[in-house]
């Protein structure tokens, strides 16, 4: 009896073509099932600590827009991480560790089948005090997007894209960087920019990581005046070179080279050039103690020649978790810190005639530091000396040629005129002060911070009496105790992508100078803001286009004016107000 028919005894029959269709079409389903779970996203990488030790059983986490877990991970012996089966969407991975501040990583886009590298790099609370940020406004602020590849916070971000577009590669230090990288940006400015920042400029930028770490700048700029004129372009160029040192410590060296001749001086000579060497060392002794130590030697020319040395010295102790001491010795309002080599683009100099030679700004700041952590954010006190021998106040109007060389009499203070806007510097007589510090910090989104700022101290303003005149300007200042206020705004909005910094600095109008000069926010004069947008318009736009604004004092505060003997309307204020605009591509 055949198989059929057995089957057919028991009530039922089973052909076997249709048992190969099922068994078939069972096997489709499961490979159905495994291609749509292939299709998931991944994320992986290695976590390790700002010195680049590999940790291992930290915790990584991948956390979905909505807050809800998608994903955990422990690291193994060598750091490494691999966390699949994620669908699309937008998700933060986060590390975290004993001892270790937790490590974020934010706006993490994923699509079907991505495979994502995020390498996270965990700080020790040393580590992250970089969140204070006591770091003053550069003289090209879209240098926020220009800061050397190489940083000496572990916890900046690097971001790369592999050629088919699927891989993301995203590094929280720079030390992950394992072979060399190259950017370069294009960007064109017009408006009135101030003292020597006239007109249009042109500006290439080009940041390249060697194989080692180390890592090359460049930067010029071209500016032509507006309007008729016989002057030729302004010229500056800047190269720099850092590299990591051993002990967690790096080195970072720019030579800079300004020329300038729309400048006139009082004795009718036209052009500055002016010749920067500027260096700083970090280094780190022991876990408590970070030292960091450089300055600034210059060379200029106007008139006649000025050179100097402006040296700096910074100690930071951290005797437990939430406490840090420090100390901080500067000669320059311009570079006080490691940080402030971030922007290759060095401050004009201003070089004139202050006791009959030529001379320039001068002045020693000492002060002494206490700060705590607070949460997410950081609040620091500080008590400082300044001793100012030459001071540098800044004015404009409608100046003329004649007026210019009346400030070159016997006894008077020569200044340093922009003939193309009529803004001028000159140097006032110096003085010393004493005050207290109070900066507040918070972060309120992983890519915003808020800071405010009290301040006491003293600033140049006329005397009591004086009638203000041009052949005598430095003698008609005295200084005035007073106090400051700052409230400022920093980061990026998530959505738009717009890069923003923004903030209102409150003194005394009668003031013609800075209190407390070498605060953080010191040359942040009343109202200033910077916007830097990217612009995208379908196909129609490249990528890497932005527009950006840079405004300084837009309500025009702080005006002190006065009359010169032609009857031109001439003023003093700490920061004249300044627009420019401009668009920068970047590739």
């Amino acid at each position: 009896m055949d198989r059929t028919a057995i089957d057919a005894q028991d009530g039922f029959t089973v052909q076997r073509p249709q048992v190969k269709i099922a068994f078939l079409s069972l096997m489709l389903l499961t490979a159905a099932c495994r291609v749509a779970v292939g299709q998931g996203a991944t994320v992986s990488g290695v976590v390790r600590d700002a010195q680049g030790v590999a940790q291992l059983g930290a915790l990584v986490q991948v956390i979905a827009a909505d807050s809800a877990m998608a994903g955990t991970a422990f690291t193994d012996l060598h750091g490494r991480y691999f966390i699949p089966h994620l669908g699309p969407g937008e998700y933060q991975v986060r590390a975290s560790a004993a001892l270790f501040v937790p490590a974020l990583r934010s706006n993490l886009q994923l699509r079907s089948g991505a495979q994502a590298v995020v390498n996270l790099t965990l700080n020790t609370l040393f580590e992250s005090t970089t969140w204070l940020p006591a770091e003053r406004r550069k003289a090209d602020e879209p240098g926020d997007d220009w800061k050397w590849t190489l940083r000496s916070a572990a916890n900046r971000p690097i971001l790369r894209l592999a050629d088919d577009g699927d891989v993301i590669v995203v590094s929280s230090s720079a030390t992950e960087s394992s072979k060399g990288a190259e950017r370069a940006r294009s960007e064109m400015t017009a408006g009135d920019g101030g003292f020597g920042s006239n007109g249009v400029h042109t500006v290439f930028a080009i940041d390249k990581v060697l194989d080692d770490g180390a890592a090359l700048t460049l930067h010029m700029d071209m500016g032509a005046p507006i309007g008729p004129t016989s002057l030729g372009p302004s010229t500056e160029v800047a190269t720099g070179y850092g590299m990591r040192l051993g002990m967690g410590g790096a080195a970072r060296t720019v030579l800079s080279y300004q020329s300038h001749p729309e400048m006139m001086g009082p004795d009718g000579s036209s052009g500055l050039q002016s010749m920067q060497i500027a260096s700083a060392q970090q280094m780190q002794l022991g876990d408590m103690v970070d030292v960091e130590a450089g300055g600034t030697v210059y060379v200029v020319r106007t008139s006649g020649y000025a050179s100097g040395s402006r040296p700096f010295l910074k100690v930071n102790a951290h005797p437990t978790e939430t406490w840090t001491v420090g100390y901080r010795m500067a000669t320059s309002q311009e570079l006080q810190s490691f940080a402030g080599l971030d922007t290759v683009k060095r401050e004009l100099p201003v070089a004139t005639i202050y006791d009959g030679k030529v001379q320039t700004e001068g002045g020693l700041h000492q002060e002494f530091s206490v700060g705590r952590k607070t949460g997410r954010g950081f609040v620091q006190i500080a008590y400082y000396r300044d001793s100012l021998s030459r001071v540098a106040v800044a004015g404009g109007g409608a100046l003329s040629a004649a007026d210019i060389a009346e400030t070159g009499q016997d006894g008077g203070s020569g200044i340093l005129a922009d003939s193309t806007t009529g803004n001028f510097r000159f140097l006032g007589d110096g003085y010393k002060t004493q005050g207290l510090n109070l900066t507040l910090t918070e972060p309120l989104s992983p890519n915003m911070w808020i800071a405010v700022e009290y301040g006491t101290g003293a600033g140049l303003a006329e005397k009591d009496g004086v009638v203000i005149a041009l052949p005598t300007l430095g003698a008609s200042l005295a200084p005035r105790s007073a106090e400051t206020a700052t409230i400022a705004l920093r980061g990026r909005v998530i959505r738009s992508g717009t890069a923003v910094r923004a903030a209102y600095r409150w003194q005394p109008t009668r003031l013609v100078t800075a209190v407390d000069p070498y605060a953080p926010f010191s040359d942040q004069a009343y109202l200033s803001c910077y916007l830097r947008q990217a612009l995208r318009l379908g196909n129609l736009l490249p990528p890497g286009l932005d527009a950006t604004i840079d405004v300084t004092n837009l309500l025009a505060q702080g005006y002190r004016p006065f009359m010169s003997d032609d009857g031109q309307m001439l003023f003093l204020a700490q920061a004249p107000r300044t627009i420019q605009a401009g668009l920068a591509f970047t590739f």
